[in-house]
């Protein structure tokens, strides 16, 4: 098993326009790190989702909070943790469905495909946490592999 702090990352990204696709990549080469170097199994819809996550989430900490975000991806059993901390101490809350409604539907999303989410008020600012299952499906599943 390899050293605990290679399956964590932080990052600190700085809210400007170019830290939506950072986050990203930086979520997307972590996994594929943990795949390729360390064996971790890690399913093409776990890498998507987590990237989807990711980006909502950071989405709407730029949007709604000032100044620095920060991105940390950690796995933890079976699953990949997601969490973003803001300066912004509001917790947000999932609106209602409304068919006619032209955005804000990124934590619904997030809420709709993760094993598990929660909002924290921290001293400063709110942590947000999204899990996600690393595997769905053992063999077709995996990153990188084709079935036959």
């Amino acid at each position: 098993m390899p050293d605990p702090e290679l399956w964590q990352v932080t990052a600190a990204l700085d809210g400007d326009g170019t830290c939506i696709a950072e986050a990203r990549r930086l979520a997307a080469d972590f996994l594929t790190r943990l795949q390729a170097d360390h064996g971790t199994p890690v399913s093409s819809r776990a890498m998507d989702l987590t990237q989807l996550v990711v980006s909502e989430l950071v989405t709407n900490a730029r949007k709604y909070a000032p100044g620095p975000v920060l991105l940390d991806l950690r796995v933890t059993g079976a699953v990949i943790e997601v969490v973003v901390w803001d300066s912004d101490p509001v917790l947000p809350v999932a609106r209602a469905a409304d068919p006619g409604r032209v955005g804000q539907h990124g934590l619904e999303i997030v809420m709709a495909v993760a094993q598990g989410f929660e909002a924290q008020r921290e001293p400063v600012g709110k942590r947000i946490t999204a899990r996600i299952a690393l595997l769905d499906d053992p063999v077709a599943g995996m990153a990188g592999r084709h079935e036959p």
